[in-house]
């Protein structure tokens, strides 16, 4: 069993920059796969970005993409989502989520990931 943690949300102004980080801990030597989703009030939780736990593949929502890059530092058992250029519409509720099946690849879906961190909240003011 993994357990996950976010950390770095809040509030920014439109233009402006967050780093969320999600911090791994208990059995996470199997991980194959770390992402990102998000889920407005009202809206269906989607995925954001996605990364291979060995690096490589990678994957980014169209609407993110080019403005946040998702990255990871193995020896902290540690991922990060670096969000630069913020809109209102990026303002949600972020979870980072792991598979430890290596069923999906860079899954992209809420159902092809098993943990899940308790979320943390991004505000993003006009």
């Amino acid at each position: 069993q993994a357990q996950l943690m976010e950390s770095g949300g809040g509030s920014a102004p439109a233009g402006g920059s967050l780093r969320l980080s999600c911090a791994a801990s208990g059995y996470t030597s199997s991980i194959y796969c770390m992402a990102w989703f998000r889920q407005a009030p009202g809206k269906r939780r989607e995925g954001v970005a996605a990364i291979l736990a060995g690096g490589g593949s990678t994957y980014y929502a169209g609407s993110v993409r080019g403005r946040f890059a998702i990255s990871q530092d193995n020896s902290k058992n540690t991922w990060y989502l670096h969000m630069n250029n913020l809109t209102p519409e990026d303002t949600a509720m972020y979870y980072c989520a792991a598979d430890d099946t290596g069923d999906y690849g860079v899954g992209t879906e809420p159902n092809e990931y098993n943990y899940w961190g308790q979320g943390t909240q991004v505000t993003v003011s006009s």
